[in-house]
């Protein structure tokens, strides 16, 4: 989260806030009520509000005098909202909802700044008002993953989960629980990880888990389990367990493609992490995502050169970990995936 000083401030003669916002806790069964938070919380180009965890509806207005390209995002740089046209002298309304915890990115990252915090962005933004409130009636839409998925802290660096929420509309918060190094084994044995999400599901949230990239030393066995151990575990709190396969590493042969061991997930005990989560999906009729087949085929088709920029490869030489727009592309096969297999309702969901 960001904190705002004094010059930020001043820069809000640059806006014009329509709406008042009013915020309350959102921790079900809370009975507390914040007081009317205002126009000063806002600038030009970022808002904070000091409210509890939880999930909460934000509903924004934008554009002005001006054509105006607005994009929202917020806590540890999750993409809220995609960038949002608006003609000269004319306003359009978004809406989604965001989910607020401590700690704000990463689970066993920092606890960061409490509170919610937006910041405005894109080509030419037009923040014209803005309204939070507690979100009532909401589907919770967990992951467990690991760096490919997680809350990245920094540039360049960026999970798909940390670009899935602006795909959604009001309605779905997404819970990202993804933690950089975590293997089935770590994430199961560590009580800020499972034994944090597991007692926040409720009856029919769904939960995306995509563990493998770090389970390089996991016998299948053991692998299988874990992921058995994970599937019961979400169904024990009524909610919707989804198996995801793993990205791809970007790693060709010399002939074009991913078939080999590195960029498919096969760790050196010869454990083909995809192939195990495609089998316990179906022995468990648990939905399956499979991340790896569509991110294989987007990136054979791109070819060495092309797919370089969904990767940190320009900036980092890293073959594994995905830059923003890469990170973008392969939350939209997610977003795909939860439209096609019916998993969230079509009108939480963005499609263009």
């Amino acid at each position: 989260m960001r904190r705002f000083n004094g010059a930020r401030v001043a820069a809000l003669a640059a806006v014009v806030l329509g709406a008042c916002l009013t915020a309350a806790p959102a921790a079900r069964g809370a009975q507390d009520r914040q007081p009317p938070l205002g126009i000063a919380n806002c600038t030009a180009t970022a808002c904070h509000f000091d409210v509890p965890p939880g999930d909460y509806d934000v509903t924004v207005r934008l554009g002005g005098p001006a054509a105006s390209s607005t994009s929202i995002s917020g806590e540890t740089r999750r993409s809220l909202l995609p960038e949002t046209a608006a003609a000269a002298g004319r306003h359009v309304t978004r809406g989604f909802t965001v989910n607020v915890r401590t700690p704000e990115g990463e689970p066993t990252g920092p606890d960061g700044t409490p509170g919610l915090d937006l910041a405005v962005g894109g080509s030419a933004p037009a923040l014209a008002g803005i309204r939070v409130t507690p979100a009532r009636h909401v589907r919770q839409l967990f992951l467990v993953g690991d760096s490919t998925v997680c809350d990245q802290p920094a540039d360049p660096y960026s999970g798909w989960g940390q670009q899935l929420p602006q795909y959604l509309r009001r309605g779905v918060a997404v819970a990202n629980y993804g933690d950089s190094g975590e293997s089935t084994v770590t994430y199961l044995r560590n009580p800020q990880l499972w034994g944090t999400v597991q007692p926040l599901i409720r009856p029919g949230d769904l939960v995306l888990i995509q563990l493998a990239h770090n389970d390089k030393a996991t016998d299948e066995a053991t692998y299988r389990a874990n992921l058995e151990t994970l599937v019961a575990g979400v169904r024990a709190r009524d909610g919707r367990p989804v198996l995801v396969t793993p990205i791809v590493r970007r790693w060709f042969n010399a002939d074009g493609t991913l078939n080999n061991d590195i960029a498919l997930l096969v760790n050196g005990l010869g454990v083909n992490h995809p192939e195990v989560i495609r089998s316990v999906a179906a022995a468990e009729d648990v939905p399956l995502i499979d991340l790896t087949a569509k991110t294989k085929a987007l990136v054979e088709s791109l070819g060495v050169e092309g797919s370089k920029a969904l990767y940190l490869y320009n900036e980092k030489k890293d073959n594994t970990h995905t830059s923003a727009h890469g990170a973008t592309v392969y939350a939209g096969l997610v977003r795909d995936e939860l439209l096609a297999q019916h998993l969230v309702p079509r009108g939480t969901v963005r499609v263009g």
